[in-house]
């Protein structure tokens, strides 16, 4: 049985979060997606602690979105925990972010992200960015012929 999500996204703003869900179904990405509001949730949804124990941990995400100012951990803190791990490392990350602070961007970078997206302060362009980013997710994903 397949419980996990295919894309796992934490952010702990409900706005930014409807409105990122809301882009990448219109950009018609169709993967399974599983929304956690802070880095501790996102945590025990990939290493299936806390109310994920029933989840099976064999269902990695195929994507991690990712904020980094989140509340209990930081999303930084879920890339270095997730990238230390031989198992979990290889899930892809793309940071989506309101940070503009070189040493985040750094960090991440040396961490293994494969995208770090600066999110808009405007909510249209908000879309416009996360709706890009899905459909170059979709068209990344498209199996070599």
């Amino acid at each position: 049985m397949n419980n996990g999500a295919e894309i796992l996204f934490a952010e702990d703003r409900p706005d930014d979060a409807i409105i990122t869900i809301r882009a990448l179904e219109k950009s018609g990405l169709t993967n399974k997606m599983h929304h956690v509001k802070d880095g501790a949730e996102a945590l025990d949804y990939i290493y299936c602690t806390g109310k994920y124990t029933s989840r099976n941990i064999q269902d990695i995400p195929k994507l991690l979105l990712l904020d980094l100012k989140m509340p209990k951990v930081s999303g930084i803190e879920v890339l270095q925990k997730i990238k230390s791990d031989p198992v979990m490392r290889s899930i892809p990350v793309a940071v989506l972010t309101s940070s503009e602070e070189e040493p985040d961007l750094k960090k991440c970078y040396a961490l293994g992200v494969k995208s770090y997206i600066l999110k808009p302060v405007w909510s249209h362009n908000l879309f416009q960015v996360v709706t890009d980013l899905g459909l170059n997710w979709t068209i990344q994903q498209r199996p070599s012929l």
